[in-house]
This record gives C-alpha cells, structure tokens and sequence, in this order.
C-alpha cells in the first residue's frame, strides 16, 4: 500500500512564543520603508534597528537583557542617515556591518559584555557607493569578507582587515537589487532585482553564471537565496499578486523544479533557510505566521510542513544561528519577531521523548571558525565552512574580538610576516613565533586598554573636584 503522509521528522514541529518577560520591551522599531528583516541574531547580541533623530541607530542587547529596555539605553549611532541593514560577522560574534542611507556601509566591534555607552566610531567605514547601501552580508567561510549593495545597482565586496573595495560589480543590474545571497562555501552569490531577473553571478570572474527572466511575473519584491545543494530558492509574486515560491537550479534556469502559490496577502516574504535539516521558513512582512517548508530531493521538492500563527503581525525578523540553539530542548529554530514597540522571541521545537542528545536533528553545523583569510579567497581559493558538533552545547570563544581589531590596526601586515617568516625557517619555528607575537599583541591590546580606562576614570575624578572647586569658590 502507498503510504498517504509523507514521512519527516518535521512534520511536528512545535513553536511557541516565550512568555511576557522574555521578551525585549519599549523598543521603537524603525519605521523605514524598506524590505530588510532589521532584526540580526548571533548567539551573543539580539540587534535591532530602531528610530532616531537626526541620523541612524540600532540596539545592541546581550540575549540575556530581556525586560523593558530603558529610553537611555546606549545605541550604535554613528551613521547620519537611516540604518537599512545589519549583519553579524559569523567568524566574530562581536563584530557586526550596517548599511545606511548616508551611502555607506560601518563595521563595528561590540564589547564582549554589551554596549555601557553609545557607540559612534565604527572600527572602519567603507565608502564606495554613490546611493543608499540597503544590504550588507559576510563571506560564510572567508574572514573580513563582506558585501553590500545599494540603490545605485552595484555590488561592492570589501576587505574589512584593509578597508578595500576589492571588486566592484556595477554593471550587472539595471535595476534596483531587492537582495543578495552566498552560497555555502561563497564561491557564488545570487541576487534578485526589481527588473523580475534572478541572477547567479560568479564574483570573482565578475561574470554573470545563469540567469532567469522573469522568474516570478510579479511587479511586487522578490527574494533567492541559495540552498546547501547549490540550487537558488525563491519567493516573489505571480501576475495575480499572489505569493509564489520557487525552486531553481543553475544548471538550467529555463523551468523551475517545482512551483507553489501560497496566497494573496502582500507582504513580502523573506525566507530564513537551515542548511543543516534542509529546512525553510518563511515570514511575511506584516503577516502573523511563519509558514516552514522542507526540501527534498523527490518530488514535489518542497514540502509544506506547518504554520506558526501568532495575533500580531511582524514588522521584521531575526533568526539565530544554529550553533546559539539549546539541544537539551531539541530547540532546531529560534526567531525574534519585532512588533511596533517589542522584540518577541519565538522557539520552534522537535517533540522527543528522549533526554539524549538528538544526532538526526543536530548534524555537524558551520562553526564561528574561518576557513579561509580574506586574500585566499580573493585569489580564488574556495573552501567549505568548518563544522563544529553541537552535542555538549556550542562554548563561544575567548577573546576572539583582538582578531578583527588586529587586522584593522595593522593592515594585514602579520600575514606578510607570516609568508616571509615560512620561506626561511623551518614550519615549526615560524609557527610559534607568530603564537608568541599574537600573545605580545594582545598583552600590549590589553594594557593599552586597561591605560584607557585608568585615564578616563582619572578625567571623571579631575572633573567631579573641578565642580567641587567651583562650588567652594562661589
């Protein structure tokens, strides 16, 4: 007999929302009309864009920060026009990139225990595009690697360690870019823009692979994102206005492998994907659900699974790495929903009656570790990210942020060392050499900042006596 339900262990996933005081309280979400998520997770910060006066600001909170969040809370505020976009480096879970309406992209270094004061001086600024920046994403596998597009239709991938535009790919869109995705190892990126076209572009033969006219006939925002598999996922809107998600592969973009329309609402739908369990979720814009899809390799190739519903809509999402979830709760999914004035944290889960580690749920996933340096990647190697176990939990790091702010400090000179050092000495030496330098480096890093800190407690003293002074004078 053929068996009617298909088979997934998918199927009952279970999501709910967490209570009251979980959430994050008082915040006001930015009300800019553009179709980003603003909302960005790692397994440290929650950020999110918010409104400001005079210039463009995002929160920083630790995930432990839940409650109502204070007006006074200090923000990251060092562009002068509206922030669009954030992202969290994958290799430093310190380190995050906006982009803004002022036409340039910041990247900045979050301290390890959240924000005390506002920040305004980004560890680089990257100017190079001549219209508003509305997308920033890093390279998955190369350090210091990112990539940004504006409304002037370019795509700019930089070398954070040394400020750079290394390649700038202008000439390929006619029409604004709605968004940009690596694919897993960052060899490829794919973009959907306003001129209905879904483009693979290899960015560093700076040529265009496949592409699909019209791959949904809609006027309204698409969105392609690449799966594990190397094939481009897609979600737009048919003739009709009805919502449509699609299945591509590069190999021949002319019929896609498989085609849904889901409904007529008119949000735009942006797709969060897991690469680990082959899974995708879909939150529309102003919609109160999020509707999960597996992809398989039979036919139809995407399967509906279920719906989370919830009463308010979104007004953007975040969703957190795999390597931020708790496996003790078979939690396999987290998002942030942000509402008008809150941040809601949502948990999607695997009913299990075991307490043991759930190995078919949690396959090795992309670790915060980097496979490849920036100038690798820019010479055309490709690698694939390097995957950690989850089984005792994901432990971040120590002191991984020196790292970015050594590259930035030094431009990149400790890799020249490095290459010179390897060319004269034995491997070994050379090695250990470049150990005892980064410990000098950070011993120096540290003392420099405890100095810092040493002067600004003494201005505060000179200045609380100054008063003081006064005060007895008059």
């Amino acid at each position: 007999m053929r068996r009617v339900v298909r088979q997934s262990k998918f199927r009952h996933v279970f999501g709910q929302a967490v209570k009251n005081d979980q959430c994050y309280d008082d915040i006001r979400v930015s009300r800019v009309t553009w179709d980003s998520s603003f909302c960005a997770v790692n397994p440290r910060f929650v950020a999110i864009i918010i409104e400001a006066s005079g210039g463009g600001a995002f929160l920083v909170l630790p995930l432990h920060k839940t409650g109502r969040i204070d007006k006074s809370y200090p923000t990251v505020c060092g562009h002068t026009g509206p922030v669009l976009d954030i992202d969290w480096c994958p290799h430093n879970d310190q380190v995050i990139a906006s982009g803004s309406e002022d036409c340039t992209v910041m990247v900045w270094q979050i301290p390890e225990s959240g924000l005390t004061l506002s920040l305004t001086e980004p560890v680089v600024i990257l100017e190079g595009h001549s219209k508003r920046v509305g997308i920033v994403a890093w390279h998955p596998t190369a350090r210091n690697v990112l990539l940004s597009a504006g409304c002037d239709n370019a795509i700019i991938i930089w070398n954070v360690g040394t400020g750079e535009a290394l390649i700038n790919l202008d000439d390929m869109h006619s029409d604004m870019i709605y968004n940009v995705s690596w694919n897993r190892n960052g060899s490829l990126i794919c973009t959907a823009s306003k001129d209905k076209k879904v483009r693979v572009i290899d960015p560093r033969k700076q040529e265009i692979v496949a592409e699909k006219e019209k791959a949904h006939e809609g006027a309204r925002p698409m969105r392609a994102i690449f799966l594990a598999d190397g094939n481009v996922f897609t979600t737009g809107f048919s003739r009709m206005s009805e919502r449509q998600l699609a299945l591509w592969s590069p190999k021949n973009m002319q019929e896609p492998i498989a085609l849904h329309e889901m409904d007529t609402s008119n949000g735009v739908l942006l797709p969060f994907y897991d690469p680990d369990t082959s899974v995708v979720y879909l939150c529309g814009k102003g919609d109160s659900s999020i509707r999960y899809f597996e992809i398989t390799d039979e036919s139809p190739y995407v399967h509906y699974l279920n719906t989370f519903s919830s009463k308010e809509p979104q007004r953007g999402m975040g969703y957190m790495p795999k390597r931020g979830l708790d496996v003790n709760k078979c939690e396999i999914a987290r998002f942030f929903k942000l509402h008008e004035r809150k941040c809601e944290p949502i948990i999607m889960t695997v009913p299990r009656k075991s307490d043991l580690f759930q190995d078919d749920l949690y396959p090795d996933t992309a670790g915060p570790e980097a496979a490849l340096e920036a100038e690798e990647w820019f010479e055309g190697k490709d690698a694939d990210p390097i995957l950690i176990s989850l089984k005792h939990g994901y432990i971040p790091g120590k002191n991984r942020d020196l790292k970015v702010v050594k590259k930035n400090i030094l431009d990149n000179k400790p890799t020249a060392n490095k290459k010179c050092d390897s060319i004269n000495v034995p491997r070994k030496t050379a090695d250990t050499a470049t150990v005892q330098n980064e410990a000098k480096l950070d011993e120096i890093l540290k003392e420099i900042k405890s100095i810092k800190d040493t002067i600004c407690n003494q201005d505060e003293r000179i200045s609380k006596l100054e008063q003081q002074m006064a005060k007895i004078a008059a």
